[in-house]
């Protein structure tokens, strides 16, 4: 049954340079990835300021794992229209991206002028620690996303599909029969539902923003084809990418790697050396597109290539969730929706399993030393439970003084 609103209050409004402000110092000191992103976020907005309770953070979350794109990034978006509209929501994504956006183009400004960096010790040791990294993600998320027969069988041939076809239209297949089998035969438990909150946005405007969303997926790959650019290209790879990606940051990988790695646009060591560094930083895991922007051959400069696909890979996340927002309480209460979600969900854990093979493993693990380089830093992780960042640059030191030794 629809609630009402959330009355509100003075505590509900504010400027956008404050919203700004206060989303630049979690985008400086939010390490962890996505889901202690969403602690950072709870403490700050529902313990510290008062922006919203409890129950309407659990429903913000609910909705943000549910649609594709970046989960973190789409709840402070939505915690940004809340706070003061489109504003607040330009503002809250720019300051929590910017930091991490800004470091990553500074690796690729290094990686694109210093000779021999990309195949340097300490940038190998990156690369390992991507793949302790990427194992841990993969391990994590079968727990919480395959826990019964269907949802494994649906990662096991998800993972086989990606395998086969390890290009894009192989792993959006897979997404695909994921979301199909899941409606057909996993279950699915009706969701809590919780009070709704005003964010400010039309049942008409969130259609607009649903059918731009959509129109975009068919359109830019029309014009890349039809003008035969490598930046329509791009653009257009990236923002499938970024329509795609269910389930967090990393399943963005194996997109990405497939939109910029086969057609020579970036080699393979300098992609896993960047999504090394990627982890070692705080910030949305999406900002690795600023990384890959200011490498590309095809933009007049760096700087043009990063801001250009870093809104590409982030456009269509913004796009669903504010087109999302004014439907979605009577959205998560739908069965068939959960389902399909289920296997979606499932069929992500596969393609990041085929990811962490090839070209994760593959590009990377060439010695006994890298794999135990790996393992050490997969244990440190998943039994030491240490700071994905720390665990980052101790393979980078790792792998500068192996270097050195060798």
């Amino acid at each position: 049954m629809p609630t009402a609103p959330i009355p509100e209050s003075p505590d509900n409004r504010g400027s956008p340079i404050e919203t700004f402000l206060v989303f630049l110092r979690l985008g400086l000191t939010s390490f962890g990835g996505p889901i202690a992103h969403l602690a950072y976020f709870r403490t700050e907005f529902v313990t510290r300021r008062r922006w919203l309770d409890d129950k309407g953070f659990a429903d913000l979350v609910a909705l943000c794992q549910f649609l594709p794109g970046p989960a973190s990034s789409q709840v402070g978006i939505a915690l940004g229209f809340g706070r003061c509209g489109w504003r607040g929501a330009l503002a809250a994504w720019l300051g929590f991206t910017l930091p991490s956006a800004a470091v990553l183009v500074g690796a690729a400004y290094a990686m694109a002028h210093w000779a021999g960096l990309a195949t340097s010790g300490a940038v190998h040791g990156l690369r390992i620690a991507a793949v302790a990294i990427v194992a841990q993600a993969v391990l994590g998320m079968s727990k919480a996303l395959c826990p019964d027969r269907p949802r494994r069988a649906i990662a096991i041939v998800a993972a086989l599909t990606a395998l086969a076809s390890p290009d894009a239209l192989g792993q959006i297949a897979a997404i695909a029969i994921g979301g199909i089998v899941g409606l057909a035969a996993v279950p699915a438990l009706p969701l809590e539902l919780h009070e709704r909150r005003d964010f400010h946005i039309t049942h008409r405007a969130g259609v607009v923003l649903l059918v731009v969303f959509a129109s975009l997926l068919l359109v830019l790959p029309l014009v890349a084809v039809t003008t035969g650019s490598p930046r329509w290209a791009a653009i257009a790879s990236f923002y499938r990418a970024g329509a795609l990606v269910f389930g967090g940051g990393h399943v963005v990988l194996p997109l990405l790697q497939a939109a910029v790695v086969p057609q020579g646009w970036i080699s393979a060591e300098a992609f896993l050396a960047g999504y090394g560094v990627a982890q070692a930083i705080p910030g949305p895991l999406f900002a690795f597109a600023a990384y890959l922007g200011a490498l590309l051959p095809m933009f007049p400069n760096a700087l043009v290539g990063a801001i250009v696909l870093l809104l590409a890979v982030f456009l269509p996340g913004f796009l669903v969730v504010a087109g999302t927002l004014p439907f979605w309480e009577a959205m998560r209460a739908q069965g068939p929706a959960q389902r399909a979600m289920a296997g979606i969900n499932a069929a992500v854990v596969g393609v990041l399993a085929a990811a962490l093979y090839d070209p994760v493993w593959t590009g990377t693990i060439a010695s006994k030393t890298d794999f135990g380089l790996a393992l050490a830093a997969f244990g440190l992780l998943v039994v030491g439970r240490a700071a994905p960042a720390l665990v980052v640059i101790g393979a980078g030191a790792a792998g500068w003084a192996l270097a050195l030794a060798a």
